[in-house]
């Protein structure tokens, strides 16, 4: 499962200013800290099955290397984001359910696409800043986003920070997140990239 806190960053100069304050992270992990360009394609059919059921079939470039993912049983509560997620490490960017096919969720998947065709519903460009913090307790990523949301109908930009618990309880994760919105003055983001992208789609698609 992943879980994580997304807030929304007001302006550039304080998404730079999170990257370079290592007062605030003082139990950064050393050597953790990346800069990476993603390019994610979110897949359904025509018939928007995949939408209709709240799942979300992703494939992503993570730098130089493509990742399939599928997400469902999405819940938000504010700034947190819990979803079941798989992610399987692919060649290229081309839709193909088959990834998943040793997971139950995947063969739900491959028997709702069926013979249908999967097309390119949203994508999603952005620059990714990050690093890990090691609190002994637990480990968590920070990562600073900035890039947009592209549809058919629209685009919509991205500026925002995101903390994924990677080991530990999501108490501490709340705790961080608490003390990052507060010390930069960030506003709860509670939708993700691809949620803000499907608004995009729904309020142009009756």
């Amino acid at each position: 499962m992943e879980i994580e806190l997304k807030y929304s960053i007001p302006t550039q100069e304080i998404a730079d200013e999170i990257w370079v304050n290592r007062t605030f992270f003082t139990m950064e992990e050393e050597g953790s800290r990346e800069e990476l360009t993603f390019d994610a394609r979110y897949f359904d059919t025509a018939d928007c099955d995949l939408m209709d059921r709240e799942m979300a079939y992703r494939v992503r470039k993570e730098g130089d290397h493509w990742v399939a993912a599928l997400k469902w049983k999405g819940h938000t509560e504010g700034a947190l984001h819990k979803r079941d997620e798989i992610n399987v490490p692919v060649e290229n960017g081309e839709p193909n359910p088959g990834v998943f096919c040793e997971s139950k969720i995947g063969n739900t998947l491959i028997e709702l696409v069926g013979e249908k065709q999967l097309q390119c519903v949203l994508e999603t460009k952005f620059h990714r800043r990050r690093f890990r913090l090691d609190t002994g307790r637990g480990i968590f990523e920070v990562s600073i986003d900035r890039g947009e949301i592209i549809t058919s109908v629209g685009s919509e930009p991205i500026l925002e920070v995101e903390i994924e618990l990677f080991s530990g309880e999501t108490e501490e994760l709340l705790e961080l997140g608490t003390k990052l919105s507060e010390t930069f003055g960030l506003e709860s983001e509670e939708k993700s990239k691809y949620a803000r992208g499907v608004e995009l789609i729904e309020k142009n698609r009756y």
